[in-house]
């Protein structure tokens, strides 16, 4: 009986000394803090739905997705020890309607909302990975499709494609340079916006 203790014990502290350890290599991104602030003078007036962002279902998990264009381009391989906290999608779509909210001086909001607005902003994300060029240079690639819609009838329709150099050829530069391509993509997403919401 006392062996028995003794052993189950011993078995408690190794898995205690073990698990720490086993995760300390894994590392957890999201987008950061988002700047609060408004713009001086607001482009966008209209009240506006901003849909859920949708994704390739290749994308639909918590990956952090990188190509070897000097390799096979064609082969997106996830990072083992460093994961999003959401979908990219997720975390995109909480960016840009941040990014358009800044902007406006109408509300933004969801379809869980349940708030009837002029115009429904449709975001389909293509690609969202970190492509390496060569094994010291990568760059993160940002393909968005934006679809404005008023009821039914499509109002226009714009992709984006964005690029942003990474500063270490890692998943951390990876994060730091998709994060500077969406921001990217937000403003250029509101300048789009302005050009074609009307009153």
């Amino acid at each position: 009986m006392l062996r028995a203790a003794l052993l189950l014990s011993l078995a408690l502290l190794a898995g205690c000394a073990l698990g720490p350890q086993a995760r300390e290599g894994m590392a957890n991104y999201d987008f950061g803090l988002p700047r609060s602030d408004r713009e001086a003078n607001p482009r966008l007036q209209q009240d506006l739905v901003v849909a859920e962002v949708t994704a390739p279902a290749w994308m639909d998990n918590s990956g952090i997705y990188y190509r070897l264009a000097y390799q096979d381009a064609t082969r997106p391989r996830a990072y083992a020890l460093s994961h999003w906290v959401m979908s990219p999608a997720a975390l995109l779509g909480q960016r840009l309607r941040a990014s358009i909210a800044r902007a406006s001086n109408g509300g933004v909001f969801t379809p869980a909302d349940g708030v009837r607005a002029g115009y429904t902003l449709r975001l389909e994300l293509e690609e969202f990975s970190q492509v390496f060029d060569a094994t010291d240079r990568s760059r993160a690639v940002l393909r968005l499709r934006a679809s404005l819609m008023r009821q039914r009838d499509l109002v226009a329709q714009q992709g984006f494609n964005l690029e942003h150099a990474a500063a270490t050829p890692n998943a951390e530069g990876g994060v730091r340079a998709l994060i500077a391509a969406s921001d990217a993509a937000g403003e250029k997403l509101v300048d789009w916006l302005a050009a074609n919401l009307k009153k």
